[in-house]
This record gives structure tokens, sequence and C-alpha cells, in this order.
């Protein structure tokens, strides 16, 4: 693959972890910390919101953003021709 080729391939893939990656400190830090005692008014299942964005809400929105991560860089590796 010529560096043309590859600079382009890596900018979209520094892209989006940083975008991914800002939506994981989005929730873990601004809902689960900032945001938490306006959160905190809304109850799911008997417990705040903001209670559950710190505890598990980060967590599954984590493991969400993992699996996204996987299939765009499976459809990106195509792409480019990266793919093993």
């Amino acid at each position: 693959m010529d560096k043309g080729k590859m600079a382009k391939y890596w900018k979209k893939n520094l892209s989006v972890m940083v975008f991914l990656l800002s939506i994981w400190a989005l929730v873990s830090y601004v809902f689960g910390i900032l945001l938490v005692n306006q959160l905190n008014q809304i109850k799911i299942g008997g417990f705040p919101l903001g209670f559950w964005f710190a505890q598990q809400g980060s967590i599954y929105v984590f493991v969400v953003l993992i699996f996204v991560y996987c299939i765009y860089m499976a459809k990106l590796d195509k792409k480019f021709d990266v793919h093993e």
C-alpha cells in the first residue's frame, strides 16, 4: 500500500477512535459525574439514573462502542485492502 493511501486509512481510523472515545467520555464523565445530581431525579428500576450511568451505563456503552469499532474497522480494512 502506498503512503498516501495508508495516511488516509490512519486518518479515518483516528477520527473514528476520537469520535467513539468522546462518546464514552461524555457518558462516563459528564453523565456519571458532572450531571449526576440532575440525572438522579429520574429513576430506572428504582435506582437513580445518575447512579446507573456511573455504575452500569458507562460500561454498557463502552462494550457497545467496542462492537461498533470492530464493525467499522472491518469495513474500513476491506475498503483499503488491508484486511486479513
